[in-house]
């Protein structure tokens, strides 16, 4: 995967996710490096191929909304776009009620790039079964603390499920094809933390994006004001 794209592709979604389960449920394994700023936790149980349901409402135009991520490189917080991604930001906030991104990984780390997260398969093939489509605006630019939707590389513009990434490059050069979320408010060092973790290729080879310490969301919660 390049660093130009932010992939979330169906078809491996469901291939992986019926390969995962068939294997079983995977057990925590505990860190294999240290990460300065982070605490060294267990890899969360596998999660593979884990649904939800779609959601239904839309936030409130009128308030402002943010979501803490719990962290074991500490808090980050990210305030929502309702008004410019109304879809987008409300299927996120659907999924942060639900708790589906409670015990997800960031499973993919690109430095000066992203860092990518929301997947219960935990290798950028995983989501909900479900999709929403909102693009972006067309002048959005992917600047250094943005949060944004991962999408299949065939989808059409401003396609998104779960995954979701964080941009900690200043100069990042995307086109505006993924949906918006909002961006980080708090939290940036946890960011910068994340995005220093070392990094080896999958076993099934590509980019030496795969942590080689757990960086697990412990917790991820709305608030409304």
């Amino acid at each position: 995967m390049g660093r130009d794209a932010i992939v979330r592709t169906a078809t491996e979604r469901t291939t992986a996710g019926k390969a995962s389960a068939a294997a079983g449920a995977q057990q925590p394994t505990p860190p294999s490096v240290a990460v300065p700023g982070c605490r060294s936790v267990a890899a969360p149980a596998s999660r593979a191929g884990e649904q939800a349901s779609k959601p239904t409402a839309q936030l409130d135009p009128t308030r402002s909304y943010t979501v803490r991520l719990a962290t074991n490189c500490g808090a980050i917080v990210i305030q929502l776009a309702v008004k410019e991604a109304p879809k987008t930001t409300s299927a996120f906030a659907h999924l942060v009620k639900l708790g589906y991104y409670d015990g997800l990984t960031f499973h993919r780390v690109v430095r000066g790039f992203v860092i990518q997260g929301g997947d219960p398969n935990g290798n950028g093939t995983g989501g909900p079964s479900w999709t929403v489509v909102e693009p972006p605006p067309p002048n959005l630019r992917y600047r250094k603390g943005v949060v944004a939707m991962a999408k299949g590389g065939t989808e059409p513009a401003g396609t998104s499920s779960s995954q979701f990434f964080i941009v900690t490059g200043s100069t990042v050069n995307l086109p505006p094809v993924y949906a918006l979320v909002g961006h980080v408010v708090s939290g940036e060092r946890a960011v910068e933390a994340i995005s220093h973790v070392p990094t080896e290729a999958a076993p099934e080879g590509g980019e030496a994006s795969k942590p080689r310490a757990p960086m697990v969301i412990e917790r991820a919660t709305l608030s409304v004001r």
